[in-house]
């Protein structure tokens, strides 16, 4: 209970704040804390015991029920608490970077003079209409989220506020059509062809490779690309599958099948490669059609490194400039140049622009495989979504699962669409790579790239 002090003219109350006074260990002790006021507001006496004893008893019940507000001395600045809510933040490396970036380019510089209690309402309203008019419609969204998490821990882990200043309300006012996703351009199989055969002149055979994989399984690009190994390639896997229960079950299922692991993704953290699992931990397992096993399994005999894909210099793709040096030139052409010996250059024909790419990034390709595979309408959805890496949600999910069957199905479609709309069109076809003579040899290159593995 609260009790009142009163001192000639003045009034005080003072309430347990629900806090206990450290020991030595910084252990709490059985000595409680109070706060005190000397008036309802900053200069306002209480005019009497009664009103200071209100005033006291309405603190403790926000105390009990957890929404006392801090005492002045203890309010943090944004600037401050943005720092404590990364450091504190327990992320994949590549999600701590964005939020990161989020928070330092556009976050901590408009709200850097504040303080995390005074924000309102109107002045998130007004922080939204900014960065809304600035950014895109997908950045914005970025970004808006990330504060929404801001300020949720603001009140629920730290307690720096009574309340979020983000209002969810129903829609007054004129209707505006929410935009859900980018307007997607039509992308016909012989413009996904023409990107091939440019990366095929950009960067050779592995360029051809990269798109067609791309398009024809929904691999993610550039995590996944880049950390596919040569032991989880459909050429090896899955007898090579280190984990020997999963080896078995595997061999049994997919004895007729070529089939990829999705089990890396490889990025950089503190400029050292490792591998960490998919987005998601979307783990999962890929049928490929026949001609692209064949297109793996010459890239694979053409080389001796651990990944499939390689650089133009033979190294890992990581460490590249992927979107200048490669994709840039495959989307929008490239002039014709000659060799240049001195930078391990070889000669390049005009390349000419996609315009159905326009713009666009390479995960668009991602996006076609996912059209491509509900064209027929007879692959159904779960498959669908496994392939990509989603998880059905609901009970259809809970219920659902991939079989043999269905696999089998996507597999036939997918190479039914490669000899119908690629081959018997008659469209452009590069030389296969000549073998290694080790490789003809029957050497076993290195399956896996010993990588650090990022838990």
């Amino acid at each position: 209970m609260p009790y009142v002090e009163v001192r000639g003219n003045s009034i005080r109350v003072k309430w347990w704040s629900g806090e206990y006074r450290l020991d030595a260990d910084d252990k709490p002790t059985k000595k409680k804390i109070y706060d005190s006021a000397s008036g309802p507001e900053d200069g306002v006496p209480f005019r009497d015991e009664d009103e200071a004893y209100n005033y006291g008893l309405d603190r403790e019940s926000d105390v009990r029920n957890r929404r006392n507000r801090r005492k002045s001395t203890d309010r943090v600045n944004m600037g401050d608490y943005c720092d404590t809510w990364l450091a504190e933040t327990s992320l994949r490396p590549q999600s701590n970077k964005t939020y990161r970036k989020r928070i330092r380019a556009v976050i901590k510089p408009y709200w850097s003079t504040w303080m995390v209690d005074e924000i309102t309402p109107i002045e998130y309203a007004a922080f939204e209409r900014h960065i809304r008019g600035k950014y895109s419609d997908n950045y914005a969204k970025d970004i808006l989220g990330q504060f929404k998490l801001l300020m949720n821990d603001a009140v629920v882990k730290y307690r720096l506020r009574d309340e979020s200043p983000i209002i969810q309300q129903r829609r007054r006012g004129r209707y505006q059509k929410k935009v859900t996703r980018r307007p997607k351009r039509a992308l016909p199989i012989t413009a996904v062809h023409q990107l091939a055969e440019n990366a095929y002149h950009v960067w050779g055979f592995p360029g051809w490779v990269y798109i067609w994989t791309i398009a024809f399984t929904g691999m993610r690009p550039p995590g996944e690309m880049y950390g596919l190994q040569r032991g989880y390639s459909s050429v090896h896997w899955p007898q090579s599958e280190p984990d020997p229960d999963a080896r078995a079950e595997a061999a049994g299922r997919y004895e007729h099948l070529h089939a990829l692991r999705i089990e890396y993704q490889t990025y950089a953290v503190d400029r050292e490669a490792v591998l960490a699992g998919p987005k998601y931990d979307s783990h999962r397992t890929l049928v490929i059609p026949p001609f692209l096993h064949e297109m793996h399994a010459a890239l694979l005999a053409s080389h001796d490194q651990p990944w499939v894909f390689l650089s133009i210099t033979g190294k890992p793709l990581l460490g590249t400039d992927f979107d200048d040096t490669y994709w840039q030139p495959i989307r929008d052409g490239a002039d014709a140049r000659p060799a240049s010996p001195q930078a391990r250059r070889p000669a390049r024909p005009t390349i000419p622009a996609v315009p159905e790419m326009a713009g666009e990034a390479i995960y668009r390709l991602r996006h076609w495989h996912k059209a491509l595979l509900d064209e027929p309408g007879d692959i159904p959805r779960v498959a669908v979504e496994g392939r990509m890496g989603h998880e059905l949600p609901g009970v259809e999910g809970v219920y659902s699962e991939v079989t043999v069957a269905m696999e089998e199905r996507v597999v036939s479609y997918l190479q039914a669409v490669w000899e119908k709309r690629v081959v018997s069109e008659g469209l452009w076809m590069p030389p296969f790579p000549t073998p290694l003579p080790s490789c003809e040899a029957n050497e076993v290159f290195p399956l896996f790239s010993g990588l650090r593995v990022l838990e």
